[in-house]
This record gives structure tokens, sequence and C-alpha cells, in this order.
């Protein structure tokens, strides 16, 4: 495999994971955690 070959290939890789990491960033707390937090958080401040 030529050296331009092998750049492309992995400046390809490194784009994908980008793109699939950005992804998992912009997806919404589900609710179900968001409640955890909230009794969580209810409970440090009620100690």
């Amino acid at each position: 495999m030529k050296d331009n070959e092998k750049a492309k290939r992995e400046q390809q890789i490194d784009e994908n994971l980008r793109r699939v990491y950005q992804k998992v960033v912009e997806e919404d707390v589900p609710d179900r955690f968001k409640e955890l937090l909230e009794q969580l958080r209810a409970q440090e401040t009620s100690q």
C-alpha cells in the first residue's frame, strides 16, 4: 500500500470516528437518567 493511499484511508477513518462521536455527543440524555440525577441531587441537598 502506498503512503498516499494509507494516509487517505486513515483520514477517512478519522472523519468517520469524529462523525460517530459527534452523533453520540448530540444525543439527548434519556428521561430515566435525568430522573435519577434529580433524585441524587435531592438527596445531597437534604443531607
